[in-house]
């Protein structure tokens, strides 16, 4: 494949291609959404390395439309306390470093009351929704730590520190498996569900992508803790040992992961796009800022690029197209999904979702730093 120069450049100029005349993406207009902050937080790391004004002027108009004056976010339910709606927050410290409109101030305010008021575990684990009471899943992880930690940083709260290291090693401790050091998706405290471990409230699988999750955040967490935070160590050593415990289970034949993370030759399981995006940009970013150590920077560049080799099309216009992308999974609900191998095989896989583009967006910014440093 010919390989132009700064894939996340011409990965969000695609992107931008799509957008209407007015500069607003179909895929970000509807709601208020995880998706959308991830996508949008990839279009500032895009910023921040090229420089565009273009790239903060999409950020900007797609946030805008759902803030409202007094700081309210259009469709967002406080008291549903999900964290997902966390995740687009993470934008609005930009957008008040930016403009300084008070709006952005407000709305971050609202969010942080969520997490006030977030249910918890018994020994102080977010609930990923208050429709699932006493779970915990990696998921909720990515949508809540940085926003947490840059307020921290940002309104001098040096608490929401603690309360972020807490979330981040409780749900490490509740979902590792100690034979392969991978992390589970979720875990139930009650042991009720049907998906629970009797005995643990584990879920029974590795799903690939919401260890991504957990390892962007980490990566994007850390880089806001203070050095003499009491737990910054112990989050680099858990970000040490699970990064090894990662590339322990990388295909080796083409750098990428599976769905199912530790049963790659398994019938139906197949090398997911989103959760390999997730792992690159997350090992990649670790070893710039010396959270974890060299070797796992050769680990990132097989990723990508098998990502590259395995993953991406481009049509006869040079649009850029990624395959081989989990439409979404998840744990109980309606229908009930029991967290089985066959559950995590049976959800579509789809090209071009954001929920994929949007990894391999990060994960390019993170290895064009690591080559314009060689």
């Amino acid at each position: 494949m010919n390989r132009p120069h700064a894939w996340s450049v011409r990965t969000v100029d695609y992107i931008l291609q799509n957008a209407s005349p007015e500069g607003y993406h179909p895929s970000f207009e509807k709601r208020w959404a995880y998706v959308t902050g991830m996508t949008l937080k990839a279009f500032e790391r895009v910023w921040e390395l090229n420089g565009d004004s273009k790239y903060f002027d999409f950020i900007k108009l797609n946030m805008s439309r759902h803030i409202h004056a007094d700081g309210t976010i259009e469709r967002y339910v406080l008291e549903d306390y999900n964290l997902d709606n966390i995740n687009q927050g993470k934008l609005l410290y930009l957008m008040l470093r930016q403009t300084g409109d008070p709006c952005f101030e407000k709305a971050i305010n609202l969010l942080a009351d969520q997490l006030k008021g977030q249910p918890r575990t018994s020994d102080g684990g977010f609930w990923h929704k208050k429709r699932y009471p006493f779970q915990m899943w990696l998921d909720g992880l990515y949508m809540a730590s940085l926003f947490m930690a840059e307020y921290a940083l940002v309104f001098d709260r040096p608490e929401w520190f603690d309360v972020t290291a807490h979330q981040l090693l409780t749900v490490e401790r509740h979902t590792r498996d100690r034979n392969s050091g991978l992390l589970y998706h979720g875990w139930d405290e009650t042991c009720e569900q049907a998906w629970a471990n009797p005995s643990t409230g584990k879920s029974p699988h590795f799903w690939s992508r919401a260890m991504g999750w957990y390892a962007m955040a980490l990566a994007d967490t850390l880089e806001y803790f203070p050095r003499d935070h009491a737990m910054r160590g112990q989050l680099c050593g858990i970000f040490e040992r699970m990064a090894g415990a990662l590339v322990k289970v990388q295909d080796k034949e083409s750098g990428l992961w599976y769905q199912v993370l530790d049963q790659g030759g398994r019938k139906g399981n197949y090398l997911e796009a989103s959760s390999s995006g997730m792992f690159i940009y997350a090992l990649a970013k670790g070893v710039r800022l010396n959270y974890l150590t060299k070797g796992f920077a050769s680990a990132a560049k097989r990723g990508y690029e098998g990502m590259l080799d395995r993953l991406i099309e481009l049509d006869d216009e040079g649009g850029v197209h990624l395959t081989q992308i989990c439409a979404g999974a998840g744990l109980g609900g309606d229908p009930y999904r029991d967290g089985s191998y066959e559950y995590y095989l049976s959800e579509p896989v789809v090209q071009d979702a954001m929920m994929g583009v949007a990894p391999f967006i990060l994960a390019s910014t993170e290895i064009e730093r690591m080559d314009n440093q060689s």
